[in-house]
Order: structure tokens, then C-alpha cells, then sequence
């Protein structure tokens, strides 16, 4: 009897070992079309070959007549693409050269939402790739993964009942271990796998006072820990310049303020720059707050009789290996330099201000987003130029950096964005205030999102020859017309090795 039971048990276990090896599982309802298939391994044949049927069935006669996707591989893991969301498939894995009849049938099905239906929303390609036509684009105000070719690819479904068409996303990027983070504006952080298991969140910064939300930029770091923008509020007020050195502002101390009816102070949106580790911890963190106490800052008399400016910050670069941060304020057009951990402000870049002074000059840049460090030590990033009197366009600049505490920046190469692939007749309104961002690809060409509203997308080789191009849209079905689809940021998936990872990275979860 006992024997009979432990072969009933080891069979019972190796059938689950068996099951659990394939993927994707037995009535699977996907969000991406690039599937991953997984199966047992059989090395004694030497060749696995994967077959997918578009429809539903359990008999063989039926699937072969429906065939439409056929793949060979020399391991039990390949990757396939299926043709459309909303469908229902059918798939199984035959020995190259073996006995078709020998393999198993499978089911899945693809889920479909607005943001991956291309008759609601689409990626319309006004320059097609010669280069890197294996790449795949994350756009965060569409929420989705898309080819070089405008195809969505993965979309990322509702997140803990959080989710919905309004919802405000934002910063949606592959990680370095092949997982994917995103913010929810002014809400929560979220760190996923290519399922979209939740691995990690920010902790609940409703019940801290310290941070109100989470905004701009989250990235994790190599050690793990996970690096975000947040908000501190605090009440300040401007002051009259005294004949001293001290600051024209005045931080309440929680008893003055609108406690005693000082109707002066103000409530500001001051920035942080938070540190967790994988527990939530708070591990480091830096405030603007703190740094407008001490800094040059402390003597910025706002125009037309302001009594106070925004500091909140909208980007920021950690160069892991140098061990400083790059932090950019958009509304005082300034990116400071910090080193890390110390929190010490190695250099200022941009405007500058002295007591009597009230008015911002025209920089280098303005308004500026998303700056980063380049391969060759360059400073660059997407400069908005909402300072232009002349209705100039947005543009990419990189920057040779100061040696000297005080130096200046030194602008060694510069592309001025355009509006070809958009209709311009239909363009809004003048101003490149929100979003944008520019990265630097393997090959030194640029991979830029250009700000909300114009939700357009490119590539951009040293010598400023546009290599791909697209344009984000939305239809209006009460207008009967395609609208640009606003973006905040857009990322880049150009290795097939990240790629795989991503994929295969299903089995990490929180």
C-alpha cells in the first residue's frame, strides 16, 4: 500500500513539475502578443518545433488547417509573436522530424483594451527604421510596448483596481533586471514583470507627511534600491530685502502661517529626491528645502510682485559610477550637480541669481526636461525653450561640463526638433512646457520624445539624420479625426538580450 501511494505521489509531482514548466499556462489570457513559450526539455532530439493556430481546438485535424505561425528552436524556450490582441489561440510543440501527433494541445487567449486596439490608438510611422528595426518603444501616455513598425506589442493592463482611460501615467521603462517600472501620477510606484505581477511598490506615501506623491522620474538603482521624485509641502513667504545677507523668505515653523491668520504665507510644492531599499525603507534622501535656504536661490525676488517660486524638481540622473546626481529644476531653468551621499552641491548650471535681481535671463536652456550624462562625459538634454521670443522650437543640447565650481557650461552640439510628420494646421496652441525627454543609444544616435502635446517620437544620428519617426495618436470619435496622443516620456528597448530578459523574467514576483 505504501508503495502504491509514493508512486501515486511521485507521479502526481512530476505531472506538476511537467505543468509548471509550460508556458504559457493552460487558459492564459495575455496582455502582449510576444509570448514567451516554455516547455519540458527532450535534448536527446535536438530540435523543438512551436506551431500556433489562430482559433480555438482539440483536435489535431482542425489546428494543422489553421496554422499561422510555425517556429523552430534549438532549446524548450522560444519566443513568438501572435497576430492580434482580443483572440483566442491554440499551440503546441512537436519534435522536429518526430511524431506530430506526439504534442500536446494548448490555449490562450490575448486580452484587448482601447490603448492596444489600433483603430482607438496608434503609432503612426512618418520615417521608417533603417537601423535598429529590432527595437521596441514604451510610451507612457499610451500605455504600451510598441515594433519599429507602430504595432503594440504589450499594453499594461489595470494595476490593482487603480487604473483607468484618465489615469495619469508616467516614466514607463524597462529596468536593469528585465523588469518594468512606472508611476502613477501623484499617486504610487510600481515596479512589474512582463506578466504584470507587482514585484515591488513605493510605500503608501498617503499616510507619510513628509511626501505627499510621487512624481517625474523613478528608476532603480544597480544595488537594488529604487530612487524616486516626491513632494515635500511647505508653508514660506517673501520678504522685504533686508540689510543683511539673509534670505527674502521666510519658512513657517508650524505656528505662524494661517494659525495666526498671516494670510502671506503660501503653501509650495518643495522637491525630494528619496532612496528605498527593496523593504520601503527610507535609505538617503535630499530636499530642495533645504538647499533654497543656503543657495543663491534665497535672493530670487519673483516678478510682477510674486511672494514665491516653484522648486519642485522634474528629473534627475544618477551616474552610479561617478557617484553623482544630476537634478533639474525646470521652472528656475537650472540643473545642479550633487554628490552622492554626501548631498553636497558640487556645481550650479543655468540661471544665477544675486540679491536686487528679478528677472530670469534667456540660457542655455529653459524649461528644460530629462537630463542625463553621455557615454563621453556630456551633459545634454531635452531643452524646452519656453524662454524663446521667437517661437523656436524645442531642442536636444549636450554640453561639455565645467571643470571649476563656477564654470559655465559649453554647448558642443545641438538639434532643434521639428514638427514634420504632424499636421500643422491642427496644431495646439504655442508652449512645449510639459514632458520630453532624450536618450542616448549604443551608437551615440539619440532616441528623443518631444513634450506634450505633440506626442511625436524619433531618432536622431550624430550627424542629425533622422533614422525613424513616429507620431502617437488617439481617434475622436466625436470629431471623426486621428489627435495626437500626448506623452510624457517615451523609453527604448534596442537589445535583443534585454529583450529576452524581460520576457523571461516572469517567474520574479513580489
Amino acid at each position: 500500500m505504501y508503495k502504491i501511494i509514493t508512486v501515486l505521489f511521485l507521479s502526481l509531482f512530476i505531472t506538476m513539475q511537467i505543468n509548471a514548466r509550460i508556458l504559457p499556462k493552460e487558459g492564459s489570457k495575455l496582455h502582449y502578443r510576444l509570448i514567451g513559450f516554455s516547455f519540458p526539455d527532450e535534448p536527446q532530439n535536438g530540435k523543438y518545433k512551436l506551431e500556433i493556430a489562430d482559433g480555438y481546438f482539440n483536435q489535431a485535424d482542425s489546428f494543422k488547417k489553421n496554422i499561422i505561425n510555425s517556429t523552430t528552436g534549438k532549446k524548450n524556450k522560444i519566443i513568438a509573436e501572435v497576430p492580434a490582441f482580443g483572440k483566442q489561440y491554440t499551440w503546441r510543440v512537436v519534435f522536429a522530424g518526430g511524431n506530430e501527433a506526439s504534442g500536446t494541445l494548448h490555449h490562450f487567449s490575448t486580452t484587448i483594451i482601447p490603448f492596444a486596439d489600433t483603430n482607438v490608438t496608434r503609432l503612426r510611422i512618418t520615417k521608417r527604421a533603417e537601423k535598429n528595426k529590432d527595437a521596441y518603444v514604451f510610451l507612457d501616455g499610451a500605455r504600451a510596448l510598441y515594433d519599429m513598425n507602430g504595432r503594440p506589442v504589450w499594453y499594461l493592463p489595470d494595476i490593482e483596481g487603480l487604473m483607468n482611460e484618465s489615469t495619469l501615467l508616467c516614466d514607463l521603462k524597462i529596468t536593469n533586471r528585465g523588469t518594468i517600472t512606472f508611476m502613477l501620477r501623484d499617486r504610487c510606484a510600481f515596479e512589474i514583470n512582463y506578466n504584470s505581477d507587482v514585484i515591488w511598490r513605493g510605500p503608501n506615501n498617503s499616510i507619510l507627511s513628509k511626501y505627499i506623491h510621487y512624481h517625474h522620474e523613478f528608476t532603480r538603482l544597480s544595488n537594488g534600491h529604487y530612487m524616486i521624485l516626491g513632494t515635500e509641502p511647505l508653508l514660506w513667504k517673501h520678504r522685504q530685502p533686508a540689510a543683511d545677507d539673509s534670505s527674502l523668505y521666510v519658512f513657517s515653523d508650524g505656528k505662524t502661517g494661517p494659525e495666526n491668520k498671516d494670510t502671506a504665507y503660501k503653501m509650495f510644492p518643495f522637491g525630494t529626491m528619496i532612496e528605498y531599499d527593496e523593504k520601503g525603507n527610507v535609505v538617503w534622501e535630499w530636499k530642495t528645502s533645504e538647499y533654497v535656504k543656503e543657495c543663491d536661490l534665497k535672493y530670487y525676488a519673483p516678478p510682477n510682485g510674486g511672494n514665491g517660486f516653484d522648486v519642485h524638481v522634474n528629473a534627475f540622473f544618477f551616474d552610479e559610477k561617478d557617484k553623482t546626481i544630476y537634478l533639474s529644476f525646470r521652472d528656475i531653468n537650472r540643473i545642479i550637480k550633487i554628490k552622492y551621499p554626501e548631498g553636497t552641491v558640487l556645481n550650479t548650471y543655468g540661471e544665477r541669481y544675486k540679491r536686487g535681481f528679478s528677472e530670469t535671463g534667456k540660457g542655455l536652456f529653459c524649461g528644460q526636461h530629462s537630463c542625463r550624462r553621455s557615454e563621453k562625459g556630456y551633459l545634454y538634454l531635452y531643452n524646452n525653450n519656453v524662454c524663446s521670443k521667437d517661437g523656436s522650437l524645442p531642442n536636444i543640447i549636450m554640453m561639455q561640463e565645467a571643470v571649476s565650481e563656477n564654470g559655465n557650461l559649453n554647448k558642443v552640439w545641438e538639434y532643434e526638433c521639428t514638427l514634420d510628420g504632424l499636421n500643422e494646421k491642427t496644431l495646439p496652441g504655442a508652449g512645449y512646457t510639459s514632458g520630453g525627454n532624450v536618450i542616448e543609444m549604443p551608437d551615440h544616435s539619440l532616441f528623443v520624445s518631444m513634450s506634450s502635446p505633440y506626442g511625436k517620437i524619433f531618432m536622431v544620428s550624430p550627424g542629425k539624420d533622422i533614422l525613424w519617426s513616429a507620431v502617437s495618436e488617439q481617434w475622436n470619435r466625436y470629431e471623426k479625426k486621428w489627435q495626437m496622443l500626448p506623452l510624457y516620456r517615451a523609453s527604448i528597448i534596442n537589445s535583443r538580450n534585454d529583450l529576452e530578459h524581460l520576457i523571461w523574467n516572469e517567474e520574479i514576483k513580489e
